[in-house]
């Protein structure tokens, strides 16, 4: 099966150029696509020079964005994923690569404890490795890793459902886990970014906050509405035992712990119907 590359790059030229040469010295056949997401130095002229395909955005639309025009440019049977930093090490893709002969339409390198930038990283992927693992039933071993490899026809059926951020990789993973289809995780090592991160800890922070909740709903909704109905349900019945014990009545707020509980479930309900219609499709 033929081989697309795409690298997403923003103001990499440090890099980039060690990266294609990297990719086109293990895939010599490979299409190798660097998108180049609005840089303001040569990375474009470094990764063209290298012998990539550039594909230049006017302005920087966002790693997600990258992604997206690097799979809708890629012309090959499978897409591996990697970043332009020089983090990730064109040869860990074989192994990737034979698991999808296995069967497997997504293999992703997951990145073993030594490989995060910080503590404080690693602790944070470890929480939305967690979550996931609970949301989807199976144990995720690197929801955030960029580094992988997917069968281009499955892949570019989510395009429509990726953000054009950083929380590209969380978004795949769960929406090829909530369509069945089969993905794997092969250990890797990634190496210390050259130049400077574009990750700032508070605001993506926050935003990797409202992606685990955005991972709940776009994977089985109920299983955050139900926990949060039952919720206000039990505490609606356990406020009416207090007054009804203390005084012999049933308060308004009672009623309202009551309503909010059914208000949340049916709010579930009517979201698992809307995830169900969206992979209808897959």
């Amino acid at each position: 099966m033929s081989l697309s590359i795409v690298i997403p790059a923003k103001n990499e030229a440090g890099a980039i150029g060690d990266v294609v040469s990297g990719a086109r010295e293990h895939f010599s056949d490979a299409e190798i696509i660097v998108v180049n997401d609005g840089s303001t130095d040569d990375t474009a002229k470094v990764a063209e020079a290298a012998g990539a395909r550039v594909i230049s955005h006017p302005e920087s639309l966002g790693n997600g964005a990258a992604v997206k025009s690097g799979a809708r440019a890629a012309t090959g049977d499978l897409i591996a994923f990697m970043d332009g930093d020089g983090q990730h090490d064109a040869a860990e893709l074989a192994p990737l690569i034979k698991q999808l002969d296995n069967g497997y339409d997504m293999a992703v390198g997951a990145r073993d404890t030594g490989s995060h930038a910080s503590v404080g990283r690693l602790f944070a992927n470890g929480l939305y490795n967690k979550i996931a693992s609970v949301m989807s039933g199976r144990k995720i071993l690197d929801l955030t890793s960029g580094f992988r490899v997917a069968r281009a026809e499955k892949f570019k059926q989510f395009l429509y459902l990726l953000p054009n951020g950083f929380s590209y990789p969380t978004t795949i993973t769960m929406a090829f886990l909530r369509s069945g289809y089969p993905l794997t995780f092969e250990p890797i090592t990634a190496a210390t970014r050259v130049g400077k991160s574009h990750i700032r800890p508070i605001r993506d922070g926050v935003r990797f906050l409202i992606i685990i909740f955005k991972i709940a709903t776009l994977y089985s909704p109920l299983k955050i509405f139900l926990p949060a109905s039952g919720l206000f349900f039990t505490t609606g019945i356990g406020y009416y035992a207090y007054t009804y014990i203390a005084s012999g009545r049933f308060t308004n707020m009672s009623m309202l712990l009551f309503s909010a509980s059914v208000i949340i479930f049916l709010i579930g309900l009517i979201s698992e119907q809307i995830t169900s219609l969206t992979y209808s499709r897959s």
